[in-house]
């Protein structure tokens, strides 16, 4: 395995894979590894002939200074967690100046309304951080393909406008969700969660399960109203929003249709640990 931490050196090593003709794959990560950033890379070694991990706590997708702050930060130990992939993987683990040598600052995108719904309505300017350290990445890699997990799902759909409105030629690659035993999406935020309260975080993913039952002979707003009803009923637990909504334009559901694929998607707060989720409807 190969640690860098300058662009320069990063574009020499992989001006050398390609002068071998290996494809490059892109894992961008903002470290505090966990198994289901694993599985994105193993996704990608199964593609490609090296892959490309970044490390990187982008400040700019913060609307939360105290947010970015607590975010979980340990190279030491993510490199020991990558270490197992050896030769065949380059870690690129920038500084804030390497990344944003002049001003730390997002650059201005038209999502066309993807960002305005669920996370780009309670996280002001969050996409535009997102989109600006991935455009960043992807030209910088220039990888024949980058792999998202599906977790962070509406991020995953700006991406892919981006890459189309910016002309990009990489192939983005959609993951699934992975989870933990209890059903709990895996996320960084996880660990700070107490051994109770990440038991009790099941909950989630069983409000998602049984909404996906419901939701084939309820209406969508029946629907919203029981998951309502159900988190009113837990104390340690804020429902920050639940949306069901069209699996690509992100709209929110106002009357099923036959033939479109839907999606529903959360967020909650457990104590003052902020979890997402989403789950396929159809």
């Amino acid at each position: 395995m190969t640690t860098l931490f300058t662009r320069d050196k990063l574009k020499a090593y992989l001006r050398n894979e390609r002068s071998e003709s290996r494809s490059i794959g892109l894992v961008p990560t903002m470290g505090a590894l966990h198994p289901g950033h694993l599985s994105l890379v193993e996704k990608a070694f199964r593609e490609n002939d090296r892959v490309v991990v970044s490390i990187f706590v982008n400040p700019t997708q913060f609307n939360n200074p105290e947010d970015l702050e607590k975010y979980p930060k340990n190279l030491e130990t993510d490199l020991e967690i990558l270490g197992l992939y050896k030769s065949k993987l380059v870690v690129f683990a920038p500084t804030v100046s390497e990344i944003y040598p002049e001003q730390v600052a997002a650059v201005d995108y038209d999502f066309n309304g993807l960002d305005k719904v669920m996370e780009g309505a309670y996280r002001a300017g969050h996409f535009e951080g997102v989109a600006t350290i991935v455009e960043t990445l992807l030209r910088l890699v220039a990888p024949d393909r980058a792999y998202f997990g599906e977790k962070d799902y509406q991020q995953l759909q700006i991406i892919k406008k981006v890459v189309v409105d910016k002309q990009l030629d990489v192939t983005i690659c959609p993951c699934p969700i992975v989870r933990e035993p209890n059903g709990l999406a895996m996320s960084s935020r996880n660990e700070r969660l107490p051994k109770r309260l990440r038991d009790e975080a099941k909950l989630i993913f069983e409000v998602l399960q049984t909404a996906k039952l419901q939701f084939g002979t309820e209406s969508a707003d029946k629907v919203i109203k029981w998951v309502h009803k159900t988190f009113r009923k837990y104390a340690d637990f804020k429902l920050e929003y639940f949306t069901i909504a069209h699996a690509e334009t992100l709209k929110p559901v106002i009357r099923k249709r036959k033939n479109q694929k839907y999606r529903a998607f959360i967020a909650v707060y457990v104590q003052d640990v902020r979890l997402i989720d989403n789950l396929a409807l159809n």
